[in-house]
Parts: structure tokens; sequence; C-alpha cells
């Protein structure tokens, strides 16, 4: 079961389970966003780019965080919906074949007035691969229970 607001304190930590990023996962995406920059759907111009490789769009790593996210629901606060994002920053590309995870840091509680959440909670977030470099970090803000 999520934390309540009253139970969260801030400094908490949670790391989530990792996934992979796969090629089917960049062409997914590129379908449902209708992004298909070739950097993330051309061979040759991958191995063109100073990546050598295509990459996967920031934006789908940045959604593969929120639903590595969800599955640590259990030890975060119960979200009612997801209040914004600050700070983004993509820092390293993501291959396909990287695995990674989030690491979650509670950074600060707001109260607010609203008729079904307590307040805001901003996390410091990561994402992580399997050679332990940052690909991105941003703080994330939720509207919680």
């Amino acid at each position: 079961m999520a934390l309540s607001f009253e139970e969260l304190d801030v400094g908490h930590r949670v790391t989530t389970p990792s996934r992979t990023i796969t090629e089917a996962d960049v062409v997914n995406f590129a379908g449902v966003s209708g992004d298909f920059n070739p950097l993330h759907t051309s061979e040759t111009v991958g191995e063109e780019s100073d990546f050598g490789e295509r990459i996967a769009h920031g934006a789908l790593v940045f959604s593969a965080m929120t639903g590595l996210a969800q599955r640590v629901r259990d030890r975060r606060a119960e979200v009612v919906a997801f209040y914004g994002v600050d700070r983004l920053r993509f820092t390293a590309p993501v291959r396909f074949g990287d695995t990674i995870h989030v690491a979650l840091e509670l950074l600060e509680k707001e109260r607010k007035e609203h008729p079904t959440a307590s307040g805001v909670v901003r996390y410091d977030a990561e994402v992580i691969n399997q050679r332990d470099e940052v690909v991105l970090s941003c703080e994330l803000l939720s509207l919680v229970r």
C-alpha cells in the first residue's frame, strides 16, 4: 500500500526495478509520439552521428522513468496526479539494449488545499544505466493523498 503524505519523510529513498530499452520500445514510441527523428529510426543516420548508433528518444526514457516509479508505489506516496517536472536534463544517451532503473529521493513536501489530496511532494529522480551512468535527472512533483 502506498504511503500517505503524513508518513513521508524528507530524505526517503527508493530504487526501482530495472528494465531494458529495446528497439521495439523505440519503434513503438516513434509511432505513438509521431517523433520519427532519424537519430532514433535510421541506422545510417545513427551510425553517422556522434553516438555511432541509434539512440532512444529522451521523452521515451522520461516515460519509462515514470512507469518504473509506478512499480514501487508501495514505497512511495499515493499519487493523485502528476503535478510537474523541474530541472529536466538528458545527460547521456540511452542505447538499444541499455538497462535502466530509477533512484528517487524525497526532497520536500508542501501542504496544499485540494479536495482529494494533502499536498505536493518533490522527488529528485535519476535514471541510471547498467554502467552506473546517470542518463536523465530531474525533479518530479506529485499531488499526493
